[in-house]
């Protein structure tokens, strides 16, 4: 191994993989034949985030030891980040056919299952890999997270305890016992080990968002909805979608069933409220709990920007519901309400726009959005009209708020259908 690349791997494992980069480059530039040096710097630029250039040094290292086991894996994992599973799935595959005794080869394979939720086949390769890697962290670690989604607690709880005490060190470890712990109820220890995964290593993003997690749960109404989303996360995503598309289904018989039996109604009315509750809640309770989180001294301090954003959106458009609320109420205009109402559903497609991630996926979601207000704005400005308006605008006003309406029903399918599309980086 040369001296660049010796450094190169050292600067690469320290986290100063800018310096790295240019360790492998200069290694890759003294021996052109030979393979380490690219597929240790599409790992580097991989870090850097910087997908084509991982890419193509990753194919490099292919195109020089096609028969070089390391050269598959580092291939599925540059994939892998990109998301485009079913190539690192492929590469991954063929990593594992050239040297099944790869122990980091068959951890992959249990993060892609795992991503895919296909929890089973993610245990299974995760325990594949710690045939050949007893300790190995990564592995120890996919199969506690395969096994809380699979429901044996007790035994997931057991691999993490073992695997802490080998390396109590390791953040990654901390951060999953925190959320097996969080998953499990128990919000104040969970709380000691995503803090202490912060200490060693401030920049665990898992562990922040489990933090977030906790100290949200503090509050009844919060810990409730967690509840379901974890819940939900055990689930495929095309059972996700069912239960959710059974859900709807659920609302609109008993609006059947209310109108067919007028004597239910009273009856039927509350469930379809705690419906309808439910749905907004699960969709609004992050930012709508991240905007309390910024009254807390150490709650604001997790708090990334695009939170603060998406919870100075969810207040300004509250605050604008409750104006409107008022101003109906001091000036008699019910047509405020309707303005009320639309400023308050707005919160859904909102809230939608900051799960999809940044980029082409948040871009689609924020256009959507913003159509549905333009709809929501004209229904309101146009029902300020006199009772006398013409046939065009009444049917104008009728057609902008029958369109706001069926793009709110439609706006949690839509940002649920590009979060699951996972666009390729």
């Amino acid at each position: 191994m040369s001296v660049n690349l010796q450094r190169g791997t050292l600067l690469y494992q320290q986290g100063r993989y800018a310096a790295a980069e240019a360790e492998f480059r200069t290694a890759a530039g003294a021996d052109p034949d030979a393979p380490e040096p690219h597929a240790m710097l599409a790992l580097a630029l991989l870090a850097l985030e910087r997908w084509d250039d991982a890419s193509a040094e990753a194919k490099a290292t292919i195109g020089l030891a096609p028969d070089w086991s390391y050269a598959h894996y580092v291939n599925g994992k540059v994939l892998f980040e990109r998301h485009r599973l079913p190539e690192a799935l492929a590469a991954v595959e063929e990593a594992i056919a050239l040297d099944p005794t790869d122990a980091d080869a068959h951890v992959l394979l249990s993060a892609i299952h795992f991503d895919e939720s296909r929890f089973a086949d993610a245990l299974r390769s995760a325990e594949s890999a710690l045939e050949h890697d007893p300790e190995h962290a990564g592995g120890n670690n996919l199969r506690a997270m395969a096994l809380m989604k699979l429901g044996r607690r007790a035994e997931a709880g057991a691999t993490i305890d073992a695997t802490l005490a080998r390396d109590p060190g390791n953040a990654v470890t901390h951060a999953n016992q925190g959320w097996t712990l969080l998953e499990s109820g128990d919000r104040d220890r969970a709380l000691e080990h995503f803090r202490e995964a912060l200490r060693l290593d401030p920049e665990n993003e898992w562990a922040r968002e489990g933090i977030l997690a906790a100290l949200k749960s503090k509050r009844w109404l919060y810990a409730l909805m967690l509840k379901y989303f974890f819940l939900m996360s055990r689930l495929p995503p095309k059972t996700q979608g069912w239960v959710i598309f059974g859900g709807w289904m659920g609302n609109r018989a008993l609006s059947v069933l209310s109108d067919q039996q007028p004597a239910l109604a009273p009856f039927v009315l509350p469930l379809q409220v705690l419906y309808v509750a439910f749905v907004f809640l699960t969709w609004t309770a992050d930012p709508l709990s991240n905007l309390l989180l910024r009254l807390d001294p150490f709650g604001r301090l997790v708090l990334t920007d695009d939170q603060v954003r998406a919870s100075g959106w969810v207040g300004g458009l509250l605050a604008a519901a409750l104006g409107a609320v008022v101003a109906a109420l001091v000036t008699g205009a019910d047509d405020l309400f309707w303005l009320a109402m639309v400023c308050a559903f707005m919160l859904i497609p909102v809230a939608a726009v900051f799960k999809c991630p940044p980029g082409p996926v948040r871009r689609k979601m924020t256009i959507y959005a913003g159509v549905m207000g333009a709809m929501g704005l004209a229904s309101s400005a146009l029902a300020f009209s006199s009772a006398d308006v013409g046939s065009s605008l009444s049917d104008l006003r009728t057609s902008a708020f029958l369109a706001f309406f069926v793009m709110l029903f439609g706006s949690g399918w839509f940002a649920n259908w590009l979060i699951m599309r996972r666009v390729p980086r």
